[in-house]
């Protein structure tokens, strides 16, 4: 069972950048996609982007070209650097493991999340 830690949400105006990160534990990534999904309020949560065992990575076309992910594998660490924010990207983001991703369908493993971390965009 992997443990997600989710840091480095806050606050940004449109077009600045964050950066959050997401330190694991427990069981390896295998054939999950680990990565990061997003979810405001009443709204269905929505996949953003994963990087696979083979450095593989995906992302959701909303985020294309303006967010990176990146995992450092010794450490355990996993990065969402986050450029030219939107007011729409406004979300709670929460790493986790995909048992799909990309044009499959964003669809997380059961309870495979963090606590997740705030991003607020104005």
């Amino acid at each position: 069972h992997v443990q997600l830690v989710e840091s480095g949400g806050g606050s940004v105006q449109a077009g600045g950048s964050l950066r959050l990160s997401c330190v694991g534990s427990g069981d390896t990534i295998g054939r999950y996609c680990i990565g990061w999904f997003r979810q405001i309020p009443d709204k269905e949560r929505e996949g953003v982007a994963c990087t696979e065992h083979n450095d593989q990575t995906a992302y959701t076309n909303s985020v294309s070209g303006r967010f990176i992910i990146h995992r450092d594998k010794i450490k355990n660490t996993l990065t969402l650097i986050m450029n030219n924010l939107k007011i729409e990207d406004t979300a709670m983001y929460y790493c986790a493991k995909f048992e799909s991703w990309g044009s499959m369908g964003w669809h997380t493993a059961p309870g495979s999340w963090g606590q997740g971390t705030q991003v607020t965009v104005s």
